[in-house]
C-alpha cells in the first residue's frame, strides 16, 4: 500500500480482492478477505479500528462491501448465500489494476444511468443483500433489544446452525459466560462457552481475555458474538500461540448469518409491469 494513503478507497480495495481472491485458491470467506486484503496492503490498525460513522462496521469493511459490489457487477467475482466469495474467468483474466479501475469506473456510469432513468424491466429483482447498507438497519434493530432478548436470539442462531442443549446463563453470574452449548462435528461433540455483547463500538484484547479466563477449564471452545466489530489487537489475542482460540463473530458476520438462517430478515423480489408501446404499434 502506498504510505501516503491512509484509508483505502474502494477502488484501492479491488485490486487486492482480486489478488487475495486468486492466492486463496479462488474462494475465500468475508472473514478471510477482510484479514488477508489488509495484509495484502499493509494497513496498520489504527486505519483497521476506525468506524464507519457510529459503526460498528469499520470504514475499511464499509469500503470493501463496495469494493465486492462493483466486482460482482464487473462478473468478476460472485458469492454464495453463505457469503463466500470466488473469483470468475473475467476476474482471473483482469491481468492490471489500471483495468480494473477503468471497468469499475464504467460500472458505476452504468449503474448511475440506470438509476437516473429508472429504467425498468419486466421482472427486477430487489435483493437485500446484493448492496452493503442493509446490516446498518439490521444492527440498530439489534442493539435496541433488551440484553436477556439478544441473548435469546444468540441462542436461537446457535440452534438453527447446529448446536444442541443450548442454554442462556448470563443472569446466572457465570464470571461473564452468557451461554452453553454442545456443537456436535459427525463423530466428535464439542462444548462452547458463548459470550454476546450488544456493543456500538470496538471490542478489545480486555474483553477477549475476560472471556477466556472464565471459559477455560470448562470448555472446548469459545465464541464471541457482538453487534459491534473486534479490534486487530483482539482478533490477534483470540488465536493467539499457547491460549485457548476463541471464535469471533461480529455484527456484520451477525447480519449475514441471520439472513442465511431467514430469521429476521427477508429477501424480496418485485414484480414490475412495463408496457411497450412498440407491440402494438405493429399490430
Amino acid at each position: 500500500m502506498n504510505p501516503g494513503i491512509q484509508m483505502p478507497t474502494r477502488d484501492d480495495l479491488l485490486w487486492p480482492t482480486l489478488k487475495v481472491l486468486d492466492a486463496s485458491g479462488g474462494s475465500a470467506s468475508i472473514h478471510e478477505l477482510s484479514s488477508r486484503v489488509s495484509e495484502y496492503m499493509s494497513l496498520t490498525d489504527d486505519v483497521l479500528n476506525k468506524l464507519h460513522q457510529d459503526g460498528p462496521q469499520t470504514e475499511v469493511d464499509y469500503r470493501a462491501a463496495w469494493a465486492r459490489t462493483y466486482l460482482k457487477k464487473i462478473g468478476a467475482i460472485d458469492n454464495t448465500s453463505r457469503g463466500v466469495w470466488t473469483i470468475t474467468d473475467t476476474g482471473r483474466s483482469i491481468k492490471n489494476e489500471a483495468r480494473i479501475r477503468e471497468l469499475a469506473i464504467e460500472v458505476r456510469a452504468a449503474w448511475n444511468r440506470e438509476r437516473n432513468a429508472d429504467k425498468a424491466s419486466e421482472f427486477k429483482t430487489t435483493d437485500i443483500g446484493d448492496e452493503p447498507g442493509w446490516e446498518n438497519e439490521l444492527l440498530d434493530i439489534l442493539r435496541r433489544m433488551a440484553p436477556d432478548a439478544f441473548e435469546r436470539l444468540c441462542q436461537r442462531v446457535l440452534r438453527e446452525s447446529g448446536f444442541t442443549r443450548v442454554q442462556v446463563t448470563g443472569s446466572s453470574g457465570d464470571g461473564g459466560i452468557d451461554g452453553v452449548g454442545v456443537l456436535r462435528v459427525r463423530l466428535i461433540s464439542f462444548q462452547v462457552r458463548f459470550q454476546c455483547k450488544r456493543y456500538s463500538g470496538s471490542v478489545g484484547t480486555r474483553e477477549i481475555r475476560d472471556f477466556r479466563g472464565a471459559m477455560v477449564g470448562r470448555a472446548d471452545k469459545g465464541l464471541f458474538i457482538t453487534t459491534g466489530a473486534f479490534t486487530q489487537a483482539a482478533q490477534r489475542e483470540a488465536t493467539r500461540d499457547g491460549a485457548p482460540a476463541i471464535d469471533l463473530i461480529d455484527g456484520n458476520e451477525l447480519c449475514h448469518l441471520l439472513r442465511n438462517l431467514g430469521l429476521g430478515v427477508s429477501t424480496k423480489t418485485v414484480q414490475v409491469f412495463t408496457p411497450h408501446a412498440e407491440f402494438f404499434e405493429t399490430l
